[in-house]
């Protein structure tokens, strides 16, 4: 029997499908976009080359195609989705890149056109910490009171010599300022966070997943490092200087972190999806249904749930 209070199903943990259905009532598709924004740790207003993980995509590998406006990205990705769903709400997300990282008044006609389509019900929209900005964080408390907001912040590691490592260019202690800024408005913030990063300990994983539960956050993304062709990771891990985790140990922390994370906080993601043409290792990531379903069978083994050890 599952204890858990926030499932419905064998889930263990307080998934994002579970939050949008009580929340919504039915189905609700996240369609993701890219604007093309580009990042300041690219175009070097902090760094040059991004960070040593990042595909040129920006991590819009599945995001629209930033030649076409938004209104035709969400039409095509909302009708390759209806081929697996029939009905549904939406919620555009704004993925690849940075997706602050403008003028105001840029950022308010592209947040504008994307709530105004059908059955939208809400936006997403990710970014780094440092692309922040007071006048910024009072648009996104404009339309907070207006829709169902989610900020996505990609935090990854709250350990400063991995952000040093992975050419990130911000510091914990600016991922604070940008997150206060939104939390002080009310406005949802989801953190990301990554698995896996060269020479981080599980002691290390696992602290940044109970630091970020401390924070008061909406939702987290927990995402396993994919070595991609073309990045300076795939350089680093072809060399020999780090190794990827295993499938069995990536399970095993995912739990630990679980547990470690306040049950209220929703979880967008367990893994992640990697570019299966640039992917590099870990090749068993390529398998992500098999890898949710070992994090459930261990929890249901164990008995374990999200928010067993606060």
């Amino acid at each position: 029997m599952n204890r858990f209070e926030f499932s419905d199903d064998n889930k263990r943990y307080h998934t994002y499908n579970y939050y949008l259905k009580h929340r919504f009532g039915q189905k609700v598709f996240k369609v993701p976009l890219n604007v093309d924004l580009g990042c300041p740790n690219r175009d070097g207003t902090k760094g040059v080359g991004g960070c040593i993980f990042c595909s040129e995509k920006m991590s819009g590998d599945f995001a629209g195609n930033p030649w076409d406006d938004i209104e035709t990205q969400f039409n095509q990705i909302r009708a390759k989705m209806h081929n697996k769903w029939q009905e549904g709400l939406y919620i555009p997300y704004f993925q690849a890149g940075s997706n602050t990282y403008s003028d105001v008044e840029t950022l308010k006609r592209m947040y504008e056109t994307a709530l105004s389509f059908e059955n939208v019900v809400g936006l997403s929209i990710a970014t780094r910490a440092d692309c922040i900005t007071e006048e910024i964080a009072d648009l996104l408390q404009d339309i907070s009171k207006r829709t169902y907001l989610t900020v996505e912040l990609g935090l990854q590691s709250v350990h400063d010599e991995t952000a040093r490592l992975c050419n990130r260019c911000h510091s914990y202690e600016d991922f604070l300022k940008g997150f206060e800024m939104l939390k002080s408005r009310e406005i949802n913030v989801c953190v990301h966070i990554i698995n896996g990063l060269p020479f981080e300990s599980r002691e290390m994983m696992i602290e940044t997943a109970e630091t970020v539960g401390r924070l008061g956050i909406h939702s987290i993304k927990i995402h396993l490092l994919h070595v991609l062709k073309g990045t300076r990771l795939g350089e680093m891990y072809e060399n020999g200087d780090f190794e990827a985790l295993e499938m069995e140990d990536y399970v095993d922390i995912v739990c630990e972190q679980l547990e470690r994370l306040p049950e209220d906080v929703i979880i967008q993601r367990v893994t992640g999806d990697g570019a299966k043409d640039d992917l590099i290792a870990p090749l068993w990531s390529l398998k992500k249904f098999c890898v949710m379903n070992e994090i459930d069978k261990k929890m249901a083994r164990e008995n374990l749930c999200q928010g067993d050890k606060l």
